[in-house]
């Protein structure tokens, strides 16, 4: 247990050591500056503007335009993924000769892919070859992310402009979001993955022979460079079915600590990019604080679970003295679980190397409810800025109203407009999670996915949709999503979780940059002191709360309450 302490104090010690210089090296990639990366790549940014017929010096859009153009790219490229996926049987470079994907299915997995969900209802070395990894699920990891990067740049100027009406141009920042950010740090981690272990080749699968004289089908394929980005661009979607369970996947413990601190690396970053562009570093240091107060908070919780085990499990007189083993990799154990499972869904990213299903009733709590408050605990890259953005408005306007005066922000008033688009972005969690959870528990079809009866089965349901909405892409292992029904509804809850949470947060960054600033006077709400993290965790926690207890109430703590007295269903 102090070893995992340790570990744990080192990984937040690095976290955020990494984080401050990236945050700056971020907020100058996107204001347009001078970077150690410029001589080499900005000729190769200035071809790339020239060929889409965009002029970086005049190109600024209002936030309309923006969000158009984000569309607009993500619209084409789902179509281009679906007709790859359909088609994969006929496509090169699929020497195990898998057939396309069902029309659902690919449905699904185009869309879980564009949005940055990488939800697998599929297992990844039997469904996809080698082209629909590298050409469309691996292209979609880039651009996705940079997708979530370009508007979280975006949402930032709007709160740092001054009397504007731009916020930036997509397709520059889209550019530099791949160019000067994931294609670097992707390659550096690549390459220590294949120098870990990781296979990185385009050989068909081996037939082994196990000590026991059975039979195995060892899959190969270009795994490192897909599980590099994955991870960076909190893509998650496994290479392998069991993801990072799988040693292909995660060959060692520097591998599975370098994976974990690559998921935050870049959500960790935001909150410094934004004290840099707002010329205020107190401001992303207070949003970062805040963020990692709930990160601790949910491994507190998950890893305390974890490792005190199962009470029916210790009547048996079973040995739990490393905790509850279920579904983990020895290799790794309870800490390392607890670690990954926080981090992975804490972030937008999805990525497992234990199974979910297997944990603790109160060790799965904690990581559902880190999706269901909308992945701001670092989150998504980019999105989980700017979702954590909406909740800091909230805040900021419920301390106006305790002080009784208009509430403000960086010098800008916090007005109605404001409010009302961040209710109408906090909606979509409740929409895809509770609407679409409680329609999943009387349709036939869809119940039949439930692996579980009572309270675990319940649980299944909302981890999925919580996933699927939260743009996450974890799961648990019990839960049988590739049907029609499922495809279908998840698929449709993660485009609501991606863009009805982008349009409004675009809107936001268009109206406040169009503001003027006003000085702060001595009845000004201070945002960068310990008063003002505790009041924002408290409105994410109560939000989160009173929208999803209920539900988590006949879930987890419904199972967790019929564990303590012995029963299992």
């Amino acid at each position: 247990m102090a070893s995992d302490i340790l570990q744990f104090i080192l990984y937040c010690v690095l976290l955020a050591a990494l984080a401050w210089p990236l945050g700056i090296y971020l907020a100058r990639v996107f204001s347009g500056e001078q970077t150690f990366l410029f001589p080499l790549l900005a000729p190769v940014e200035t071809g790339i503007a020239r060929a889409c017929g965009v002029d970086p010096r005049t190109a600024d859009q209002h936030w309309t335009r923006y969000a158009l153009a984000a569309l607009a790219f993500n619209l084409a490229g789902w179509f281009v993924l679906y007709a790859m996926l359909r088609l994969q049987g006929v496509l090169p470079f699929n020497p195990q000769g898998l057939p396309g994907l069902s029309p659902d299915l690919a449905f699904n997995t185009a869309v879980s892919f564009v949005t940055n969900t990488n939800w697998q209802a599929y297992g990844g070395e039997t469904t996809m070859s080698y082209f629909s990894q590298m050409v469309g699920l691996g292209v979609q990891n880039f651009v996705s992310a940079g997708t979530g990067i370009a508007v979280g740049a975006a949402v930032i100027r709007g709160f740092a402009g001054r009397e504007t009406r731009g916020v930036g141009n997509f397709w520059i920042d889209l550019v530099r979001a791949v160019l000067y950010v994931l294609l670097p740090l992707s390659i550096l981690f690549g390459l220590f993955l294949v120098w870990q272990g990781v296979p990185q080749n385009l050989a068909s699968y081996v037939d082994a022979t196990t000590l026991e004289g059975a039979k195995q089908t060892i899959a190969q394929g270009p795994a490192a460079a897909q599980i590099a980005i994955k991870q960076l661009g909190t893509n998650g979607g496994g290479f392998f079915n069991a993801n990072s369970a799988v040693p292909y996947e995660n060959p060692t413990p520097l591998t599975n600590f370098a994976e974990m601190l690559a998921i935050l690396l870049i959500p960790a970053a935001f909150p410094f990019m934004f004290g840099t562009m707002v010329r205020d570093m107190r401001q992303g240091a207070a949003i970062f604080a805040a963020m990692l107060v709930l990160f601790l908070g949910s491994l507190a919780l998950t890893y305390g679970s974890e490792i005190q085990g199962n009470p029916i499990v210790a009547e048996l007189q079973v040995d739990q003295s490393a905790g509850n083993m279920e579904g983990k990799e020895v290799r790794f154990g309870t800490g390392n679980s607890a670690l990954w499972a926080t981090a992975t869904t804490a972030a937008s990213n999805g990525s497992v190397n234990a199974m979910h299903d297997s944990f603790m009733p109160l060790g799965m709590l904690a990581p559902m409810l880190q999706m269901q408050t909308g992945e701001v605990v670092f989150g998504g890259v980019g999105s989980g800025f700017y979702g954590m953005l909406a909740f800091v408005l909230l805040t900021v306007f419920i301390a106006g109203l305790m002080v009784g005066r208009t509430p403000e922000y960086l010098g800008k008033k916090i007005e109605a407009k404001e409010v009302k688009l961040s209710v109408i972005a906090f909606l979509v969690m409740p929409l895809g999670v509770l609407v679409f959870g409680a329609m999943a528990t009387m349709i036939p079809a869809a119940l039949a996915s439930v692996q579980d009866a009572g309270p675990h089965g319940l649980s299944e349901i909302l981890y999925a949709y919580s996933s699927g909405t939260g743009n996450n892409g974890s799961a648990f292992a019990g839960f049988g999503a590739n049907t029609p029904y499922h495809n279908t509804m998840i698929g449709i809850a993660m485009l609501l979780g991606r863009y009805v949470f982008i349009i409004p947060m675009l809107a936001i960054a268009g109206s406040l940059a169009a503001k003027k600033t006003v000085p702060a006077s001595a009845g000004t709400f201070p945002t960068h002191t310990p008063l003002f993290v505790g009041l924002l965790v408290a409105v994410v926690l109560i939000i989160g709360g009173l929208t999803f207890f209920p539900a988590l109430a006949l879930g987890p703590i419904a199972e967790h309450m019929a564990m303590l007295a012995g029963q299992t269903v």
